[in-house]
């Protein structure tokens, strides 16, 4: 970018560009001897202010890519790492799905040990006291 800028004002101070805004007006000139002189002094000139323009637009295209490939990193990265969350937290509801079902089923098969045991009990006893009769 400094290097750009300085090549400009470079340019712009061979052209006379600063000397003439600088320089008071003349007084009374022909109109036939400024008329050459304008276009030798800009003549000049468009040649490097085109080489410099034309620099300065490969730098600016240069930076615009460089940042949109980092705007495209930045994305993909943070793609990446919504992809592992998402993936992290369907593992983890997963795990906590396969718990609550082993406990559901650890309740239900208690539940019936004991509802077994209560029934083996009641039968004993019912068979107790049909014995006594």
């Amino acid at each position: 970018m400094n290097k750009i800028l300085a090549a400009l004002i470079a340019g712009l101070f061979a052209a006379g560009a600063f000397a003439q805004a600088a320089a008071p007006a003349a007084p009374a000139t022909p109109a036939t001897a400024a008329a050459p002189a304008a276009p030798a002094t800009a003549a000049t000139p468009a040649a490097p202010a085109a080489k410099v323009d034309a620099k300065a637009a490969k730098a600016e295209k240069a930076a615009a890519a460089k940042a949109a490939k980092a705007e495209k990193a930045a994305a993909a990265k943070a793609a990446k790492a919504e992809k592992a969350a998402a993936a992290k937290k369907a593992k983890e509801e997963k795990a906590a799905a396969a718990k609550a079902a082993k406990a559901e089923k650890a309740a239900a098969a208690k539940k019936a040990k004991e509802e077994k045991a209560a029934a083996a009990k009641a039968a004993k006893a019912e068979k107790a006291a049909a014995a006594k009769k």
